[in-house]
């Protein structure tokens, strides 16, 4: 199902029991992000405070803080679904007969109609209202954290175009609000948008849009140049996109969206922009941006600002990057078709670690996958540390994953560090701004072909016969309460939906892999 709407994601919301509504007035400098911060903690829903301070319009939180929500985004229940979705889709395999040829090709037709973007005739819903003169300050902007340098739009989609080849471009980049029509524009060197900002020269028209939910994920994407981000929405929404004119700048934007600010930036007019709390969970450091000068300001009739909070994980981000993680396995295999898995847990902030599962056939195949991602560009060129494990090592279990690596690395042969391109919010980096070291760790069993002279030992691992006894006659035992208290303890802090899962499971064998299933764990 598609959401034209964050009204109509919040209606869905509500009725799936997802969303709860604050009607109590809150600061929007602060106060929404604290309370967002411990719901998401908590687990909790999304929300939507009706009653913003200084502002006529409701403000949604946490619409992506669990999977369950990201799944419904999609028109899906589970983000293994989506992830199925486009392996069905991209499956380049030709099928065996005729009737799955017939379907092969329906569904490729029908991915097509829904994925390009049609033009609406007529007035749109994103410009019901135009705020004259316009006015930021109008807008329920939140201040996240005491030393932002002022209130941030945290999920602005900005919408930019090539001035050669007018192929548009949508990205996420931070807007700092520094008056009623002045804002910094914080995209980074290895961001699209600072690529066509380049090609125009002094003056780039810009649109920052609030839209709906899978728009804005597509925002997010590690999409290469040459996919539209509106029509991998359109995919993904299995609607396409509807589009009307700007209306004072030279650019297509989003029919239903919620807001569109329109404007241009300046290149030759750069400012302070942040510190600001990121993702990283630290600050990112002020420096000089350009800023983005606002001609126009429209919205819905039943506008609702779309915000989040990024900070120390976990966050609402994380069921962003774990969307990114299960819809790109089917395309990354595709490049790189020895992976099995691949995890990228939420402690490393999604380019900070990413966990491999490779299914070895020659000498060094570990390190050409390390490479193999480094030079795939975008995000996954700036991620400072991957690990290479076996195929059939769970790359979801990281208590497995750590005990695997601490077991199987020698740093003098296993270790790569790679100096490159890193990201501009890596505060670590040893060389200047963006570029530094990254790091491969090649946690394989090293075989004879790769000079391993000894015998790998196998792994402790209970035979298949006693554990499917042991699993048959688990409640006979009678054991069931004294293993919840003692796992009360031992598996502290790994969740609710982890923990509940453990006590209605019989415990698995050291190094016995889980049967995957369609939940992200």
């Amino acid at each position: 199902m598609a959401y034209d709407s964050l009204a109509a994601f919040a209606r869905a919301l509500r009725a799936a029991g997802e969303l709860a509504t604050i009607d109590a007035e809150v600061d929007p400098r602060l106060e929404i992000s604290e309370i967002t911060d411990r719901v998401v903690k908590a687990g909790g829903p999304a929300l939507l405070f009706s009653h913003v301070r200084g502002s006529r319009f409701p403000v949604l939180t946490n619409q992506f803080g669990s999977e369950r929500r990201a799944a419904m985004a999609f028109g899906a229940r589970t983000l293994r679904e989506v992830e199925e979705r486009l392996r069905r889709t991209i499956d380049l395999a030709v099928p065996p007969t005729l009737g799955a040829k017939v379907t092969r090709l329906a569904d490729l037709a029908f991915a097509g109609r829904a994925a390009m973007p049609v033009r609406v005739k007529g007035a749109a819903p994103s410009q019901a209202v135009v705020i004259d003169p316009p006015d930021l300050r109008q807008l329920p902007v939140l201040t996240t954290w005491p030393l932002d340098g002022g209130p941030f739009v945290t999920l602005p989609l900005v919408f930019t175009r090539d001035p050669q080849t007018r192929r548009p471009n949508v990205g996420m980049y931070r807007v700092q609000i520094y008056d009623g029509t002045t804002a910094g524009m914080h995209w980074q060197r290895h961001k699209q948008g600072r690529a066509h900002a380049e090609k125009w020269g002094r003056r780039i028209p810009v649109a920052v849009v609030i839209g709906d939910p899978v728009l804005t994920y597509a925002a997010t994407a590690p999409l290469p140049p040459i996919i539209d981000e509106l029509a991998f929405a359109g995919f993904l929404r299995g609607k396409p996109m509807r589009m009307t004119n700007a209306v004072s700048v030279d650019l297509d934007v989003p029919a239903d969206a919620e807001f569109v600010i329109e404007g241009y930036v300046d290149n030759d007019d750069l400012r302070v922009e942040g510190p600001f709390g990121d993702h990283t969970g630290v600050y990112s450091a002020a420096d000089l941006y350009p800023t983005l000068h606002v001609t126009a300001i429209t919205h819905r009739a039943d506008a609702i600002w779309g915000a989040t909070v990024v900070g120390k994980p976990p966050m609402e981000d994380a069921w962003l990057g774990k969307a990114t993680e299960r819809i790109f396995l089917p395309l990354l295999q595709m490049v790189v078709p020895e992976i099995v898995d691949y995890n990228l847990p939420v402690e490393g902030g999604f380019h900070n670690l990413v966990i491999v599962a490779v299914r070895k056939s020659y000498p060094g195949q570990a390190k050409k996958v390390m490479n193999a991602l480094w030079g795939l560009g975008h995000m996954m060129m700036l991620t400072r540390c991957i690990v290479v494990v076996d195929h059939d090592v769970d790359v979801h279990d990281v208590r497995g994953v750590v005990w695997n690596a601490l077991n199987n690395v020698d740093p003098a042969r296993d270790f790569v560090v790679m100096p490159g391109p890193v990201d501009d919010l890596d505060h670590a980096g040893s060389y200047e701004l963006a570029l530094g070291n990254k790091l491969g760790i090649d946690a394989t069993r090293k075989r004879a072909d790769e000079g391993y002279a000894r015998d790998w030992p196998p792994e402790i691992r209970s035979d298949a016969e006693t554990r499917e006894l042991v699993n048959a006659r688990w409640t006979e035992y009678g054991i069931g309460d004294l293993m919840r208290i003692g796992r009360a303890d031992a598996w502290s802090g790994q969740g609710p939906a982890r923990f509940a899962r453990l006590l209605a499971e019989p415990p698995r064998a050291p190094g016995e892999v889980a049967p995957r299933t369609d939940r992200v764990k």
